[in-house]
């Protein structure tokens, strides 16, 4: 019984002994397979990273192309370690070689195999962060700046106690409460009512002021037109313009500004010039004072330009102007105040003309396109119609001499006609619509003895003469002149107005140097130039002639 026990044993543990053998046999076998294969991976590996980072190195000089090197190095060593798993996976079944092993040595063997290729993979990874480290490496430093050394002895900047509001011994000061700003107008509206003509310039109370007055106000009763008279033919009226000279008597500063607005008193007797400024003021200036005398008054009736300045046709004692800033005044000589004929704060004036020979009604343009009918006979300020005309912008009125129930605005880029008894307060369409401009339109005023031609300035360098002896459902362009109107932001628009004494002419200011005052034929030709020297050195954007005298009178951008 004991030797078979033994026996037994022994077989037993020889059986042990057969399975550790057969457990090295598949190690030592593994060794064999895997370890050539890893170590032709890895070779394999450090060979293509070895080859690559040389590519890297010679191309690391050019800037451009680092992050390219880069990533095809990146994607080749992916590939190649990529095809070694996918081979060592291939291999793997070869192990059926060892088809006497049990299941759980065999799948012992496929777990070897595995890690085996799981290093691998991992020892490539590694590789490419090496490489990665290495190029970046291989990149120049950032350059920084480099931090001042503070010195050891410097002095800290002083500040002021009253500054870190801190009195002298220590204690804080209370905070002082901020006042809020004001913000003054730099044109303030002037308040309603009439205004006391007083002159900013002179002394109202002086004798001198009041003789001013006096010679103004009758001055205008002895004055009259005369129409009676047969127009002067072209050579007559030429060498009557050839005889008008300009010296150093007759240029004065009269404003404070540009010149908007020029107007000449009707008087025979005696030289008197208005005119309106771009700062609200209203100059008179009388030229046939007495040379030790200044003559000239300037006053202060709006806030915003004067952009039209007419006198009365019915009394030249009053003379009328109109602002930007929405008021319409009459200034009185004989009682020496500037009374409100029109007020409105909402809208703004561009321009304004007499529908009656009695100067009892008046049309005012608004810039932005509407139309005031007023009545001065009527009580208080107000309108009595405003209509809405097809226009969007309005920049002159101005009314037929004959058929005054005509009147001709000048826009954006149309001129039109409009007849006052059809009007409509909602909106009204022209008679007439002029379309030949292309830029925008600075004036248009009908010929002043017979209507019978409009002349308009246009921003595209060009003066037309329209036919308008016949109102119908068009105007025939006659002539087109060229000349330039380009005056720039600093200087006011030209406006070519028309000779009250002469029906073909027209008048308008000048770029051209030396500086001039030109007049043209309707026809389009040249008729005079003024010269001046010395005496006319600036551009004369608005002119006006008297309507009986060879006297022109000019304005420039300087109030002169």
């Amino acid at each position: 019984m004991c030797h078979p026990k033994s026996l037994l044993d022994k077989n037993s543990n020889n059986e042990v002994a057969c399975k550790k053998c057969k457990k090295t046999e598949i190690r030592k076998t593994c060794r064999r397979i895997l370890t050539p294969r890893m170590a032709a991976t890895s070779s394999k590996a450090e060979s293509t990273l070895q080859k690559t980072s040389l590519d890297v190195y010679t191309e690391s000089d050019k800037q451009q192309h680092k992050s390219t090197s880069d990533t095809v190095i990146l994607r080749e060593v992916d590939r190649e370690s990529s095809q070694d798993l996918d081979s060592d996976e291939d291999t793997t079944p070869g192990l059926d070689e060892f088809s006497g092993l049990s299941p759980y040595e065999r799948k012992r063997l496929k777990n070897i195999s595995e890690n085996a290729n799981f290093f691998a993979s991992l020892q490539l990874s590694e590789s490419a962060a090496r490489l990665r480290e290495m190029i970046k490496r291989r990149q120049p430093p950032a350059s920084k700046r480099k931090k001042p050394k503070k010195r050891e002895n410097e002095t800290g900047c002083r500040r002021s106690m009253r500054l870190l509001k801190v009195d002298p011994s220590g204690v804080s000061l209370p905070a002082t409460p901020t006042q809020p700003t004001l913000i003054e107008d730099e044109n303030p509206m002037l308040p309603p009512g009439p205004l006391e003509m007083t002159p900013e310039n002179q002394d109202a109370d002086s004798e001198l002021f009041k003789r001013f007055l006096q010679t103004w106000a009758e001055v205008s009763k002895t004055s009259g037109k005369n129409t009676e008279k047969d127009l002067p033919n072209i050579k007559s009226y030429k060498a009557n313009l050839n005889g008008m000279v300009i010296n150093e008597d007759t240029v004065r500063k009269v404003t404070k500004g540009s010149v908007f607005s020029v107007a000449l008193h009707p008087s025979e007797i005696r030289t008197l010039v208005a005119a309106g400024a771009k700062s609200g003021q209203v100059g008179l200036w009388d030229l046939t004072h007495q040379s030790k005398e200044d003559g000239v008054y300037v006053f202060q009736p709006h806030s915003q330009p004067v952009s039209c300045l007419y006198f009365s046709p019915a009394n030249p004692a009053h003379i009328l102007s109109l602002s930007y800033d929405g008021t319409l005044r009459c200034g009185d000589f004989s009682r020496a105040i500037f009374e409100e004929v029109y007020r409105d704060e909402r809208s703004s004036f561009s321009s304004f003309d007499f529908l009656g020979e009695d100067a009892s009604t008046l049309i005012v343009g608004h810039w932005n396109g509407n139309i005031s009918l007023v009545d001065r006979r009527t009580p208080g300020t107000s309108y009595e119609k405003l209509i809405n005309s097809s226009l969007r912008k309005i920049r002159t009125v101005h009314v037929h001499p004959v058929h005054r129930q005509y009147f001709i605005t000048a826009g954006l880029r149309d001129t039109h006609i409009y007849d006052t008894r059809h009007l409509n307060l909602r909106g009204s369409q022209p008679l007439i619509s002029l379309t030949e401009h292309t830029k925008s339109i600075a004036s248009a005023y009908f010929s002043p003895l017979t209507g019978n031609k409009v002349v308009t300035t246009c921003a595209d360098c060009k003066l037309r003469i329209f036919d308008s002896s016949c109102i119908s459902s068009e105007i025939p362009l006659l002539t087109t002149i060229r000349h330039n109107t380009i005056t720039g932001r600093w200087l006011t628009r030209f406006q070519a107005v028309w000779d009250p004494k002469q029906e073909d002419c027209i008048i308008v200011g000048s770029m051209a140097h030396p500086r001039r005052v030109e007049i043209f034929h309707e026809t389009g030709k040249q008729v005079h130039s003024f010269f001046g020297g010395e005496c006319l050195v600036s551009v004369c954007s608005i002119n006006a002639m008297h309507p009986t005298r060879y006297i022109l009178a000019g304005g420039n951008s300087k109030g002169c």
